[in-house]
């Protein structure tokens, strides 16, 4: 454990990818399995102790620590691990188990051993130590690596490829015993079943029309529409059925009713959308589907799900991912043909001959059917994990704007934690302001330093971490497309809200009112 701890705590505090990747490469070769194993689980985020919860561990410090006295150090550290180790006040000399080990105890632990579990590991560590057992045992890491990064510091390790990493990554469980193996070349690569697993998406960059419509060719190029929904993978054969999310979760127990329908042998890639006879519901109405234990007959019959096709990365058994992009789409006509359907329909492609036919067709399909706007495929493109330059682009359709009044600030996290830097803005309902939304990026890193020190000298009350300022600060805030939710106050829910700019010029009095916002529901 102290070897991970020093690690995490050397992760931390290098700025730079390159030294990122060289300590991670060093940790897995010199720390023993399943050590590395466990290591990497928390690294890439595909591992947390069930049963170990924020609200634990804050009962936990409570014993030990007033409870004003943590409060006031919280707000001030603004990271819950990072508080916890500096202000445990107990400390003795007993050895930490290793990484494994404790992995391993907290998780047989029962719910009545666990809080005097934890008690004596943060008693045994140091300020250091107790945050690393703290973040993971809560899988909340934040220490600037991603799991592609850490894909990159495996494929360094072993001398592979980063994209024969990505095939067999999501068919891998953690201690990665067999993957480590591999590596190290003492074993085979690990066996991954095509039609069991999810395999990585391809990805899209977003257009920049100045600079990439002066080098592309429209005639090189497929475009379809980009619908609101979720992306997803279904992978069907061997009696087996799955439906997976962009980052690999199994959603199909959500959609049981699409589910059902589905047949044949294929890994399809497509947009998981709500809606009768293949017309897409908004956004919101998808999301009364997502994240459910149960779905109800009734719930079936309003919201009924099916999956628009984009591409086909296994036709039965054969990988047909090394394909062009045309190739693909003849080959993902032909299993629709063979393979007949009632919940999955195929994405149009759109007809254009310019950039600039193009743009007009875009705007015509956002305001009339709802879509986000346009994909742009290369025609050549195979089908490569991942977000590849210079193969597909996203065309989005530009987004809406608000003015809207900043009404609570929170502190961030990580490398914002000392800052405010969470903001909630509301509009005009009548005379009183209602909240619309929360946004937490957009902004530079001078403004950031701006609204800080404004949020600061204009709190007129504190809720923990939270305050609550004078109504006298505007955000422009853009935003993708605004749905009637029952669960928000205002009656409106807004999809990736964000600062586009701030009006230090602009007075409270003139921010817009709910019924512009109305005015956006789709």
């Amino acid at each position: 454990m102290k070897h991970f701890a020093a690690f995490l705590e050397a992760i931390l505090l290098t700025p730079s990818r390159n030294q990122k990747i060289a300590h991670m490469v060093r940790y897995f070769r010199d720390a023993p399995d399943p050590d590395r194993g466990y290591a990497l689980a928390v690294l890439t985020g595909n591992l947390s102790i069930a049963n170990v919860k924020a609200a634990l561990l804050k009962d936990i410090v409570l014993q030990k620590v007033d409870p004003v006295l943590f409060g006031m150090s919280y707000d001030y550290v603004g990271d819950l691990a990072e508080t916890i180790g500096l202000i445990w006040p107990d400390h003795d000399r007993k050895d930490l188990p290793t990484l494994s080990g404790l992995i391993l105890e907290l998780e047989a632990a029962d719910k009545n051993r666990l809080p005097g579990i934890i008690a004596g590991h943060l008693s045994s560590a140091t300020p250091t130590e107790r945050w690393a057992i703290i973040k993971l045992a809560t899988g909340n890491l934040r220490v600037g690596v991603s799991e592609r990064l850490a894909k990159t510091a495996l494929a360094e390790f072993g001398g592979k490829t980063l994209d024969e990493i990505e095939k067999i990554w999501h068919g891998l469980e953690c201690p990665y015993t067999d993957l480590f193996q591999w590596l190290e070349g003492r074993g085979p690569a690990p066996e991954i079943h095509h039609h069991r697993t999810f395999h990585p998406l391809m990805l899209s960059h977003p257009v920049d029309e100045q600079k990439d419509f002066g080098n592309l060719n429209p005639s090189e190029f497929q475009a379809e529409w980009k619908w609101d929904g979720i992306r997803v993978q279904l992978v069907l054969g061997e009696g087996e059925k799955a439906m997976f999310s962009r980052t690999g979760d199994n959603i199909g127990h959500t959609f049981p009713d699409l589910m059902e329908s589905l047949s044949g042998s294929a890994v399809l890639d497509g947009e998981l959308l709500v809606g009768p006879d293949f017309t897409p519901l908004s956004f919101n109405a998808l999301q009364q589907r997502l994240n459910r234990k149960t779905v109800t007959r009734k719930m079936q019959n309003e919201y009924p799900p099916f999956v628009r096709l984009y591409d086909i990365l296994f036709d039965g058994a054969e990988d047909v991912r090394g394909l062009p992009l045309v190739e693909r789409r003849a080959r993902l006509e032909s299993w629709i043909a063979r393979n007949p359907q009632t919940k999955l329909d195929l994405s149009q492609i759109i007809p254009y001959e310019s950039w600039e036919q193009l743009r007009g067709i875009r705007l015509q399909g956002a305001e009339e059917q709802g879509h986000e706007g346009v994909m742009l495929k290369h025609k050549d493109s195979p089908y490569v994990p991942g977000r590849p330059k210079g193969l597909w682009f996203k065309w989005k359709r530009d987004p809406r704007l608000i003015d809207a009044i900043l009404m609570y600030a929170q502190r961030g996290h990580g490398k914002r934690s000392s800052f405010y830097s969470d903001y909630t803005f509301g509009v005009w309902k009548g005379n009183e302001i209602v909240p619309v939304g929360k946004a937490y990026f957009g902004f530079t890193d001078e403004e950031l330093l701006q609204i800080d020190k404004w949020v600061r000298h204009h709190t007129i009350s504190r809720f923990g971490p939270v305050r609550e300022v004078s109504k006298e600060l505007v955000f422009e805030v853009a935003f993708d497309s605004a749905n009637a939710s029952s669960r928000h106050r205002s009656g409106v829910a807004l999809r990736f809200p964000r600062i586009h700019r701030i009006r230090w010029d602009k007075p409270a009095q003139e921010a817009d009112r709910l019924e512009t916002l109305n005015s956006f529901i789709e």
